[in-house]
């Protein structure tokens, strides 16, 4: 969304924990799985969104163009954290060639960062008249710290990839559910993508951007609780967390901290969801939708629908999408969790906005 340069891209998903690339060919408004790999990172290599060992992460981008014998040049790539605000804003009505010019200064209101330390962009949402008579506009605002793009830029041309769109994860799930579900008039709709350090939340409104928060906590405080807990290596927590069987392991114990670190998620979405609606006054949330690493943190979708005693479902961000009989079925269905925020981004063309 922040730049951009219809022909194919790849999607490239940078998380702490892993990197996933994909290639989605489009037909006839259906889109159709060519390419798919995920290279799994060392804890130390990006850490809170963070690039900490950029010569390792553009080693594991190249070994995934190679193992996947990718072509293609333009790479879609996204951004999180607390390095990205993303806004919606009401302002006089304009032209979008007027708000192009005069964004910089709108935006400097709500952007709490020095103005010129950002890169900017803007979607004009919708135009009413407001309760004065005068025409109004909803715009959606973002802006990503320039110093965050360039490492995540630099990474993907260090890989030989020209990095042609630069979306933000919330957006990319955004697209996900759009392709894949229904959308429904006046339904609310959170998408929630737990990954390994970040949480991020994406409040649809009858499929239109409402609210979006980045929480900073993810699967990696399962790990690191259950390591410091039952003294396990990093691997051991990685499994059981899962629900995978580790000997030795007391089954009470691990229920306890697993129970802990989900409160602690929950209360955060709570507080979120609490802010959006005193934000926006009668907005609804009727469902949430889970997706991440770590909805896969065993029974975390039951627990969220007690905690926020709404239905919780999890994604799947390839129902509508044509899978070919040479990706293995289970290794799919295995995966989809963490494949959300890359169909997201493997959707996007070049002469998209």
């Amino acid at each position: 969304m922040l730049f951009r340069r219809k022909k194919e891209t790849i999607g490239i998903d940078i998380g702490s924990s892993s990197i996933k690339l994909i290639q989605l060919e489009e037909s006839e408004g259906r889109y159709r799985l060519s390419k798919f790999g995920i290279s799994y990172l060392a804890p130390e290599m990006i850490v809170d969104g963070t690039i900490m060992d950029s010569v390792r992460c553009v080693e594991a981008v190249q070994d995934l163009i190679k193992e996947q014998s990718i072509s293609t040049k333009d790479a879609v790539i996204s951004v999180s954290g607390h390095s990205v605000i993303v806004k919606r804003v009401t302002l006089p009505q304009m032209s979008e060639g007027e708000l192009a010019e005069s964004i910089k200064w709108e935006a400097e209101q709500y952007i709490p960062f020095d103005i010129n330390d950002v890169n900017m962009d803007f979607q004009i949402l919708n135009t009413f008249v407001g309760p004065d008579g005068k025409p109004q506009m909803n715009v959606l605002l973002a802006a990503v710290k320039k110093d965050k793009l360039t490492d995540y830029t630099s990474l993907v041309i260090e890989a030989g990839l020209r990095p042609a769109i630069v979306d933000i994860d919330s957006f990319a799930l955004e697209n996900m559910y759009g392709i894949n579900y229904e959308v429904r008039e006046g339904e609310g709709v959170a998408l929630i993508n737990i990954g390994a350090s970040l949480t991020n939340i994406n409040i649809l409104q009858g499929g239109m951007f409402a609210f979006t928060r980045d929480i900073s906590i993810g699967g990696n405080r399962y790990t690191e609780s259950i390591q410091k807990d039952l003294g396990l290596s990093y691997d051991d927590a990685e499994k059981v967390k899962k629900g995978e069987n580790v000997e030795g392991i007391d089954p009470l114990a691990l229920d306890a901290i697993i129970g802990n670190v989900s409160s602690e998620i929950a209360g955060e979405i709570t507080r979120s969801f609490g802010y959006f609606k005193t934000t926006l006054g009668s907005e609804n949330i009727d469902k949430v939708m889970l997706s991440g690493g770590s909805s896969k943190v065993k029974n975390i979708d039951v627990f969220l629908q007690e905690r926020l005693e709404l239905p919780v479902e999890i994604a799947n961000p390839f129902k509508k999408i044509d899978v070919p009989p040479e990706f293995d079925a289970d290794y799919i269905r295995d995966i989809s969790p963490m494949a959300s925020v890359a169909v997201g981004l493997g959707i996007r063309r070049l002469d998209d906005r």
